[in-house]
């Protein structure tokens, strides 16, 4: 039993789980049903992966916080590149940051790349292996996605221009995606300590060397496997998008943007509270309206009823008694003398 052989047996057992349920709705022999059986095996994988690449944003945001800290490690043990380590090392331990993070999604996939690999070259043969027994191995190697059959490579094409054409294609979006990705990692999300720093400078190197890798090896490659690693960066550059869009490294030209898209939208907000105020106050009006308006309409009718000369109606209830003068008042009686 090889090494690779229990990945051998989980990917072929995925695919063909997903095979069996895409052949409900497609031709079982059919590209779709074996082209989504791997796109779905990418998405299982990479979900499987979330942790870690959880794990490389903390290790990520960490490394640009520290950088101050490194910084000065380096400056004070420049000549000293043995003790400039072992301090770099205990500072990393401290914090619980690992400065290879960024690399551990690419290096777990890699195993689960090259086991697809061997399932689609077996297949390509019509050779059983793990799951796949021969005759679904048969069924995947004469697949075809636009026109060209999944187990089929750029250099084993022999004159099909469909495969040369659509691998070509394929090989270059995957490189252009992974060099994307790569460059929205270190332009937006990277403070410029960071960037400066010896390790960045590594990166910034990979950035161009990991595409022309792909470039190179993906003629190699079965479409079945182009498939599987353009899906995957596809996954990625999304992803990586929606981390630098809402968790941007601290000090970072994403979190710069973060900053003045929420300053942004508050001002927004401000402006609709200010806009509805106005409103407010004249639907209020109204309430008051009738009071003024009948105290206009018994005014003006205070008006006619002077104006007519007709005194105002006396008040209702009992009619108030006349008082009679005292008799020193009384007409014709003076006061006694």
């Amino acid at each position: 039993m090889g090494l690779l052989d229990p990945l051998y047996y989980a990917v072929s057992w995925i695919i063909v789980q997903f095979h069996k349920l895409f052949s409900l709705f497609f031709d079982p022999n059919g590209g779709w049903a074996w082209g989504l059986s791997i796109v779905c095996l990418v998405l299982v994988i990479r979900a499987a992966l979330i942790p870690l690449f959880v794990k490389q944003i903390k290790s990520s945001r960490n490394m640009a916080i520290l950088q101050p800290k490194i910084k000065e490690i380096q400056e004070k043990y420049k000549h000293d590149r043995e003790r400039q380590s072992q301090e770099l090392m205990k500072l990393y331990k401290e914090t619980g940051t690992n400065p290879f993070a960024s690399c551990l999604p690419i290096l777990v996939q890699m195993p689960f790349f090259f086991a697809l690999y061997a399932v689609l070259n077996n297949a390509a043969h019509g050779k059983a292996i793990g799951v796949l027994d021969a005759q679904m191995a048969h069924s995947a190697a004469n697949a075809r996605i636009l026109g060209a059959p999944i187990s089929a490579s750029f250099l084993s094409a022999d004159g099909q221009t469909a495969v040369q054409v659509l691998a070509v294609v394929m090989i270059i979006l995957m490189s252009l995606s992974q060099f994307y990705t790569q460059r929205q990692l270190m332009t937006k999300n990277m403070t410029p300590e960071a960037l400066n720093s010896p390790f960045m400078q590594q990166q910034k190197m990979l950035m161009y060397v990991f595409p022309v890798i792909f470039a190179v090896s993906g003629v190699y490659f079965p479409i079945g496997v182009l498939v599987y690693w353009l899906t995957s960066n596809a996954w990625t550059m999304v992803q990586q998008v929606i981390v630098i869009r809402r968790m941007p490294a601290p000090g970072s030209q994403a979190e710069k943007e973060m900053k003045a898209r929420q300053e942004a939208k508050a001002r927004r907000r401000a402006e609709r509270a200010q806009a509805k105020a106005p409103v407010q106050t004249k639907a209020a009006e109204p309430a008051s309206t009738p009071a003024s308006t009948s105290g206009g309409t018994s005014g003006a009718a205070g008006g006619r009823s002077s104006t007519s000369g007709k005194a105002p109606a006396k008040p209702g209830g009992q009619r108030q008694q006349p008082t009679r003068k005292p008799r020193s008042k009384r007409s014709g009686r003076g006061p006694k003398r």
